[in-house]
């Protein structure tokens, strides 16, 4: 399956890029840096003409040129990205992001942790949850 992370921090991508080797998910991930990106990449336009559609969407929501909750609700308005499930991962803890994103049918909110073994822990439970359990539609 293939997996797109939206994250704008350099540091958060080689996190969970090394989270999910030491969780052996051995899923194709791409990374894409800000709103905009996220959404060409989406919807094959520019660059990204030939791009994958992703099975599963890891989306920060502090992102430069469009915010996560913007490429979210654009995500859940586009019949063609809609089935897409998409996992709030960001450092915010604020109730408002949480009722935003999933007053914009975000398939769940993840607040990172701070704690590297915690963030591992995270990152073992999406693998096991949305990669092993859950059964999701096929990519287009």
């Amino acid at each position: 399956m293939e997996i797109l992370l939206v994250e704008d921090n350099e540091g958060d991508i080689r996190l969970t890029k090394e989270a999910f080797r030491e969780s052996m998910v051995w899923n194709h991930m791409n990374v894409v840096r800000d709103g905009a990106e996220a959404l060409a990449f989406l919807r094959r336009e520019g660059k990204y003409t030939d791009a994958i559609r992703p099975g599963i969407i890891l989306l920060d929501l502090n992102l430069p040129k469009r915010s996560g909750i913007e490429v979210l609700e654009e995500i859940k308005r586009d019949d063609e990205l809609k089935h897409i499930p998409v996992v709030v991962l960001t450092s915010s803890q604020a109730e408002q992001d949480i009722l935003n994103s999933y007053n914009f049918h975000a398939n769940c909110f993840i607040s990172k942790p701070l704690d590297l073994e915690q963030f591992l822990q995270v990152v073992q439970s999406i693998k096991d949850f949305w990669l092993t359990i859950v059964k999701l539609p096929p990519a287009s």
